[in-house]
């Protein structure tokens, strides 16, 4: 990782972080949830709409052939950030949820039978977890758990015993939302791989692509996945990649208009080929385009830089908490990446927030969408605090500063 830079500069490209919260400067540290969106991107928005809007792939006046290569271009985009051999291996989707659903309904449904084995983790987020257990009840798979140890990893022993000659698939979140834990996934991949290599692997990468550089063909998975709300893109687009191998194999997701070659009720209908026969409809084409620009300025800033940033940062925070008496910490020491999670001995976490709010800190609480983690530490929630790269030690300090008035209030 490259030293850490002063990406201070950066913060004022982001025009929310210069309003206030409850009349106090906003310390935003909810980016794990949604990353705040920096003016090139809400100007890209903004510009496709007023000078060239068009809906795609269909018309032959300019407004539709610039817009259908601007939202093309950015498939490449996503290509060269996380190093995937093809554009064509890339599917636009709504998000991360909506891309795990198009694997268990397009590979799964087709692949997986009675008494197979689908092996995820005990810190999955609920999208990595519901698609499967329909499976479960749809077609009779076991869905088997990799445990969490109490230091927030996951055990790669337990792991190892899970697999057998049933396992046809595997997926595993890259970096949890809710304790920051970064996995060391290319150790499960080549594990996976070399108890079967025709195990199918699936990466959630959400939190990963924000944090750190990406290299699928190095991790050595099938799929890979991530949102573009998290990458300081809008909402509404996520992305799919997948093996091309797989794509060919795989049955459409959903029907409509663009993933079509020809319809007839006479003869059927004949799929378009590659990433286009799982891109139903209209597409989110602002959001895609933008989706883009976003790409284009963390890679001008560098995602190692970025990185180093955060870290930084996240040891300060997590220094500055330990401080507070009555904490307790869910996020591992090591090996983890811009978060802070905790409760407290004298307060639940809800009302450690609202206190929080009225300071001008915004942080997440609850189960953050990872309910079996949750119960398996026996907590109902944790107090999140999330870095961006536009994150400083004010923000931090007004975290640390709130809950030390929280507690002198409800302790």
């Amino acid at each position: 990782m490259s030293a850490s830079k002063d990406l201070s500069k950066y913060r004022d490209d982001f025009p929310i972080l210069s309003k206030q919260m409850n009349g106090k400067p906003v310390a935003y540290l909810d980016s794990a949830s949604s990353a705040q969106k920096p003016q090139i991107v809400l100007d890209t928005i903004n510009d496709l709409y007023h000078s060239s809007y068009a809906n795609i792939h269909r018309g032959l006046y300019s407004f539709s052939q610039s817009t259908t290569e601007a939202f093309e271009a950015v498939r490449e985009k996503v290509a060269h950030l996380i190093n995937a051999a093809s554009k064509d291996e890339i599917i636009f989707t709504r998000n991360t949820t909506d891309a795990i659903n198009l694997v268990a309904s397009s590979w799964g449904e087709a692949n997986l039978s009675e008494g197979d084995e689908v092996i995820i983790s005990e810190m999955e987020h609920h999208a990595n977890i519901v698609p499967w257990q329909f499976l479960e009840k749809s077609k009779g798979i076991t869905l088997k758990i990799i445990p969490v140890l109490d230091d927030g990893t996951l055990d790669f022993e337990a792991f190892k015993t899970l697999l057998s000659e049933r396992t046809k698939f595997l997926g595993l979140v890259y970096i949890s939302n809710a304790l920051g834990t970064i996995n060391p996934i290319e150790d499960y991949m080549k594990a996976a791989k070399a108890h079967n290599p025709d195990i199918i692997t699936l990466i959630d990468g959400t939190q990963a692509v924000v944090h750190k550089p990406v290299n699928v063909q190095k991790i050595g998975c099938d799929f890979f996945t991530f949102t573009g709300h998290k990458l300081y893109g809008p909402n509404g687009i996520g992305v799919l990649w997948a093996k091309s191998d797989l794509i060919d194999a795989m049955p459409p997701y959903q029907g409509g208009g663009d993933m079509i070659d020809k319809v007839s009720f006479k003869s059927g209908t004949i799929f378009k080929d590659g990433p286009a026969k799982f891109e139903a409809g209209t597409p989110p084409i602002a959001e895609v385009i933008a989706l883009g620009a976003a790409i284009d300025y963390v890679q001008e800033i560098g995602l190692d830089h970025i990185a180093a940033h955060e870290e930084d940062l996240r040891q300060f925070m997590q220094s500055e908490l330990e401080t507070i008496e009555g904490l307790k910490f869910y996020n591992p020491t090591e090996n983890t990446a811009a978060i802070a999670s905790f409760t407290a001995d004298w307060a639940h976490a809800s009302d450690i927030a609202m206190i929080l709010d009225q300071c001008g800190v915004a942080v997440r609480t609850g189960h953050h969408c990872c309910m079996p983690l949750m119960e398996r530490y026996g907590i109902d929630a944790t107090v999140r605090g999330s870095l961006g790269l536009y994150s400083n030690k004010d923000d931090i300090m007004g975290l640390v500063n709130g809950v030390k008035k929280a507690k002198e209030m409800l302790g």
